[in-house]
């Protein structure tokens, strides 16, 4: 199992306890990069650890490539001292660490392709957790106009209908119908007006031709 494997076990496993609580969306997006956040850590760790253990096989190669070199010397040192079974034993010797050190080179390889592929899932999960970072700004921007739209839908559906708007809406039409006969009312009240100086223009008209007739009577 890799690494992402085992950390995406552990985290399908927080989060179904969350939606099985029906906790908050917000609260089970948190805890999901908590998780994410929780596993980066391991998993830098488990990276550190490995170039480390990569650094301990590289010192012994290097060692045992060096005590490979000088049994070899020894054995060249003896044989000049006319001494073939030391330089023999010393070549024996030499031959010894140069098969360790080939071991441990072999081991450095495999740990080497072993480090490579942690440090592919580290880059990977950092990846994934920069991107969970940023859907979860998106659904959470989401979730909020959502709850917004609801929240004026609600809003709505209480004032449709309700007594005081109907209140509103009578006193209103009352207040229209009162204008209304204010305005039919200066209406006729203008209509009187015009009645009473047509009679009094014609009064005045009438005396003016009473006093006519009796000037051409010489009663004026």
């Amino acid at each position: 199992m890799t690494l992402l494997d085992r950390i995406g076990r552990l985290i399908r496993a927080n989060l179904n306890e969350l939606l099985r609580r029906a906790e908050d969306p917000e609260k089970i997006l948190e805890q999901a990069l908590l998780d994410m956040k929780e596993a980066l850590k391991e998993a830098r760790e488990q990276v550190a650890a490995a170039l480390a253990e990569g650094k301990r096989l590289e010192r012994e190669v290097e060692s045992h490539e060096k005590e490979a070199a000088l049994w070899e010397e020894k054995a060249k040192e003896a044989l000049k001292a006319g001494r073939e079974d030391l330089a023999k034993e010393a070549l024996r010797r030499r031959k010894r660490a140069l098969d360790l050190a080939e071991g441990f080179k072999g081991q450095l390889a495999e740990h080497k392709a072993l480090t490579e592929r942690l440090m592919t899932q580290l880059k990977a999960l950092e990846a994934k957790i920069d991107e969970a970072e940023a859907r979860k700004k998106l659904l959470l921007a989401r979730k909020k106009g959502v709850e917004a739209a609801e929240a004026v839908r609600r809003m709505e559906s209480r004032l449709e209908g309700h007594p005081a708007l109907e209140a509103f809406e009578e006193m209103e039409a009352r207040i229209l119908a009162l204008e209304d006969r204010h305005e039919a009312l200066k209406a006729l009240d203008g209509q009187d007006l015009e009645k009473a100086l047509a009679a009094l223009s014609g009064e005045m008209e009438l005396e003016e031709e009473l006093l006519r007739l009796k000037r051409e009577l010489g009663q004026g």
